[in-house]
């Protein structure tokens, strides 16, 4: 499964804010035509450094016709986890994963294992993640960093710089990064 087109439908999927206090968040995806258009919103509920955010996220792309999916990194509500392989098996569609800061994996594994009894569970999703790649969108911001999972990193690369002309965060990550954070600001 290696796309060779540009796909013309791509969602975006971020979280949106909480605090110690609150036990619930939204997990906003976006489906965008041409890195452009938003087409369509869709809202679910997941809980804060819970175990649902794969499946609402599932749930969620269910009904949509859609080429690649780009997540806001792989921990939404704190570490309530998407697992981008149950996606990409699921649809058979690529995954992208974009980070504004490089992943520190150890620092990763060490929170968990300090703060989750299933800790184990958690850590085997970033277990499957492949390389981390990192790249400048747009020549004055700074990089981004990516991991993708079911497509060629140059692939990924060309579909981010095409949906990045705003800022060094493609526009699928970033609308669904405004929804979100604009529900759930205090």
């Amino acid at each position: 499964m290696c796309p060779n087109a540009f796909p013309n439908m791509i969602v975006g999927l971020e979280d949106g804010s909480f605090t110690e206090e609150t036990p619930t968040t939204i997990l906003v995806a976006v489906l965008m035509k041409d890195g452009i258009w938003i087409e369509d919103v869709k809202i679910e509920e997941i809980t804060v450094d819970g175990l649902d955010a794969t499946q609402k996220a599932l749930q969620m792309l269910k009904e949509w016709n859609f080429q690649a999916v780009m997540l806001a990194g792989i921990s939404f509500g704190g570490f309530n986890l998407i697992d981008p392989t149950k996606i990409v098996e699921e649809f058979k569609k690529p995954v992208i994963i974009v980070t504004r800061s490089k992943p520190d994996n150890l620092a990763v594994r060490r929170a968990l294992m300090e703060h989750f009894e299933d800790w184990k569970v958690r850590w085997r999703i970033f277990e499957k993640l492949g390389p981390v790649y990192q790249f400048r969108p747009l020549r004055n911001e700074p990089p981004i960093y990516t991991e993708v999972l079911g497509a060629e990193p140059e692939w990924a690369e060309k579909i981010i710089r095409a949906c990045s002309f705003s800022c060094r965060v493609p526009e699928p990550v970033r609308a669904a990064r405004i929804i979100a954070r604009g529900l759930t600001a205090p």
